[in-house]
């Protein structure tokens, strides 16, 4: 899909047509899309498609005509029939009267700006609409390291009430599994934010200047965040583990303890059944011998439960 906008007054708005200071949006292009671009703006067909390769890493390079800054920013998806968040490549492309960007699908990170959620950009000041779609980029990552460090307490708060399923782990390992994924690109990206400030051919103003150090700052920031929830997701898994542990402890000791009482009239029983001599069976010719024995067992059953239950194993 091919879309052209253009603000006026701080204002933007769909147009039909190329026309200098427009922002060409593509999103999960055609073949022939991506070719008329590169056509009409002199580009390497390479570099206009080269953020529909989800296995591209987070670079700038600088042409003669363009500059192309490609990062990765994140999505939402199914996985193992769960909503999880991966990372998926951007691509900005800069010339000095268009920017262009490209993408395998539609973005919140793009989104934002068509539904006028961001203030004071512009479509005609390339680099500081850039600065906004990286600053954007990095807001959206946080938000959504948030969202999984709600979902983490949630598991967290199952296992305090007992109600761990294995469902939990694995909803624990699949949000380990996005921070990896955001830790990975957010450290691409930081390098690629860095660049930008030395590139003596990336035109830059002073008004821009602060634009860029919030970048710098929230992308940091992020990858701050997504290293400490990485860290409390290990400690909560291995919570989750110990307490398991524990459970299962504490069942194998309940066991052994109704073990060792059911023990005791088995013991009796057996002695009991024995088959000598009716003589040498203690018992045997008293009146209520069948009922002595069995309250005795009764007793010494009784008995080794009370000592079980002091030593908190019943």
């Amino acid at each position: 899909m091919l879309d052209i906008y253009r603000t006026d007054d701080s204002v933007i708005h769909e147009t039909s047509e190329y026309e200098p200071g427009c922002w060409i949006k593509l999103t999960a292009p055609s073949a022939d899309e991506c070719e008329q671009v590169a056509d009409d703006y002199n580009m390497d067909i390479t570099d206009v498609r080269a953020a529909l390769d989800e296995e591209e890493s987070s670079r700038i390079s600088v042409e003669d005509d363009y500059t192309l800054i490609l990062i990765d920013i994140p999505t939402a998806e199914e996985r193992n029939n769960r909503h999880t968040y991966t990372t998926i490549p951007l691509g900005i492309l800069l010339r000095d009267d268009v920017i262009i960007t490209v993408c395998n699908e539609e973005t919140s990170v793009l989104r934002s700006f068509i539904d006028h959620r961001v203030k004071e950009f512009s479509t005609k000041k390339q680099m500081r609409f850039t600065y906004q779609i990286l600053y954007n980029s990095s807001m959206v990552y946080q938000s959504l390291l948030r969202t999984i460090d709600r979902q983490r307490t949630e598991i967290e708060e199952r296992i305090n009430e007992k109600n761990t399923e294995d469902s939990d782990l694995i909803d624990l390992h699949e949000l380990e599994s996005n921070l990896v994924y955001f830790a990975t690109s957010l450290r691409a990206n930081n390098l690629v934010v860095e660049r930008l400030t030395r590139y003596s051919r990336i035109r830059h103003y002073d008004d821009d200047a602060e634009i860029l150090e919030d970048v710098i700052v929230e992308t940091k920031q992020a990858i701050e965040m997504t290293s400490i929830y990485r860290d409390i997701i290990n400690g909560t898994r291995d919570l989750m583990s110990t307490l398991i542990n524990n459970r299962l402890n504490n069942a194998m000791k309940y066991l052994a303890a109704v073990t060792i009482v059911l023990s005791v009239p088995t013991i009796i029983g057996g002695l009991w059944g024995m088959n000598v001599d009716s003589r040498w069976m203690p018992l045997s010719h008293t009146p209520f011998g069948f009922a002595i024995l069995c309250v005795a067992t009764l007793i010494i059953s009784v008995l080794t439960a009370i000592v079980l239950h002091k030593r908190k194993m019943l």
